[in-house]
């Protein structure tokens, strides 16, 4: 059992350790800010339609990798109580990893392969250093990119196309 640094995220992808410091700043601020702002609409159903359950750095264990995306979010229907303990099985329906250089070293094909085999139905990547925002969505044959979105502007996205996102509000200024 290799021991992993306390300011450290590990990752177990396809029988391989990944250790990875903490991020930095503007990854902090676009992952806080993103959960922010689908919290209301979303979670809390303020100005939006509700009926999700977002969590920030949910460890999830799906079947023997252990992958800690920044965001993930499940239907409240598949999901309708916090399972108990730090760990999850339950694969979610969207999830948002935010890049930085040190996440850049894990290789995204393999990762999007496992959210793929675990059924997670859509993946988004955001970038803040180039202020990008891609959208993908899970079809029979992978993960298709729907939409790149690049700096500032008012979108929608799935599957929160229900509410406008600002996307000035989550890149560090």
């Amino acid at each position: 059992m290799e021991t992993i640094p306390f300011d450290h995220v590990a990752e177990l992808v396809d029988g391989e350790l990944y250790a990875c410091p903490h991020p930095g700043a503007a990854h902090m601020v676009t992952a806080t800010e993103l959960f922010g702002e689908l919290g209301g609409p979303f979670s809390k159903g303020r100005g939006g339609p509700g009926g999700w359950r977002l969590m920030f750095e949910p460890e999830l264990h799906l079947g023997e990798d252990v992958l800690v995306p920044d965001l993930g979010g499940w239907l409240r229907e598949r999901m309708p109580q916090p399972l108990g303990g730090a760990t999850l099985r339950l694969a979610p329906d969207w999830l948002c990893e935010v890049r930085t250089a040190t996440s850049r070293a894990l290789n995204w094909e393999t990762k999007l392969r496992l959210y793929a085999r675990a059924g997670v139905r859509h993946v988004w990547k955001a970038d803040p250093e180039t202020r990008t925002l891609e959208v993908l969505r899970l079809e029979e044959t992978g993960y298709q990119l729907l939409a790149t979105h690049q700096g500032d502007g008012l979108i929608r996205a799935e599957p929160f196309e229900a509410h406008e996102l600002d996307l000035s509000l989550i890149w560090d200024e």
